[in-house]
């Protein structure tokens, strides 16, 4: 098999019993796994491209235990509480490059009641006064980066995006239809996630690819890094810049060790494919995912369905060869 990519297809659809099924399509086998279930997986992040929706179908390609989950890209870390609260791994590694979200990740760990409080208070002070309140927290946490800050302003703002401004700081807008998760649901998921992490997860404000460099054939890495098809110079959105080559040279040393990854990577709207894929020669299999209809091609009154690629590592491929690929759980319904 090496230098070529195995591509299946999964798709979800509606059964005559509004159950959801996740179909799985290679040269003619045709399974439909039914009984989709929602985990009640505590997410205090809100964050744009999460793959909290996705956790369940991506857990289903992973093995039963490793010693270690490691997230080079961590960002809301919605696979890192999945797998955590699943029982997957015994160690944890919470890695991003953008330092506030990091910061905010100890605090959740570490000082959950404290920063459940925090967060409380700056919630209740803006009743009444919504917008003006976001606009002067948003000028605090450009001065001082505070996480309590940071949690509030994703939990008010537009889709829940990280935006920059050309000179670095924060500028998107709040969403003015709603305050932001109430205190009480707010604690109860940042106490959720500490109780899931704390004394078991590292976090860490490192490139990528030292984190990389440090992964052994005991971790099970999940990678999603920046997607090429949004991460541009012209973009406003939080993006550290990676290039595509160099990305892959450090999966090609990942092979050299044996070590088992995952990579969630760009993919595909209608007729339009976001970013190069991932080369043959690091001989990975390719999963498409039907993640739905295309909102922003809905809004522009085109019919465009979205897929994203997941890839698996010759060594993970290898582990899970003794299992049908794909599936153990199915896809969560949105």
């Amino acid at each position: 098999m090496c230098g070529r990519v195995r591509v299946y297809t999964i798709s979800w659809a509606n059964a005559l019993t509004g159950a959801r099924c996740v179909n799985i399509i290679d040269r003619g086998m045709n399974e439909t796994v039914k009984d989709y279930r929602r985990w009640d997986v505590p997410h205090p992040i809100p964050y744009q491209g999460s793959k909290r929706n996705l956790a369940p179908l991506i857990l289903s390609y992973f093995p039963s235990h490793v010693s270690r989950l490691v997230e080079p890209f961590s960002g809301s870390a919605a696979i890192s509480l999945a797998v955590a609260y699943r029982g997957l791994a015994d160690r944890f590694l919470i890695n991003d490059a953008h330092e506030p979200v990091i910061d905010l990740w100890r605090d959740i760990i570490d000082n959950p009641e404290g920063l459940a409080t925090k967060y409380r208070k700056l919630w209740q002070a803006q009743l009444g006064r919504e917008r003006e309140y976001y606009d002067s927290v948003r000028k605090k946490f450009n001065e001082t980066h505070r996480p309590e800050f940071f949690l509030y302003l994703l939990a008010r703002c537009v889709k829940a995006a990280i935006r920059y401004n050309g000179s670095g700081e924060f500028n998107n807008s709040p969403d003015n239809r709603r305050k932001g998760a109430h205190p009480d649901t707010m604690r109860q998921r940042i106490v959720g996630a500490s109780s899931l992490l704390q004394g078991r997860a590292e976090v860490a404000s490192r490139d990528y690819r030292d984190v990389l460099a440090d992964c052994n054939s005991r971790d099970l890495v999940y990678m999603d890094p920046p997607y090429q098809g949004v991460c541009r110079s012209r973009d406003n959105r939080y993006c550290p810049k990676i290039d595509h080559w160099e990305f892959c040279d450090s999966l090609a040393a990942l092979n050299d060790k044996g070590c088992m990854y995952v990579v969630s990577y760009d993919g595909r709207t209608g007729e339009k494919t976001y970013g190069e894929p991932l080369p043959n020669h690091l001989d990975l299999v390719h999963i498409e995912v039907h993640a739905g209809r295309s909102t922003q091609a809905t809004l522009l009154g085109r019919n465009h369905d979205t897929y994203e690629s997941l890839y698996l590592s010759p060594a993970l491929a290898n582990a899970k060869s003794r299992t049908k690929i794909p599936v153990d759980y199915a896809l969560a319904a949105p």
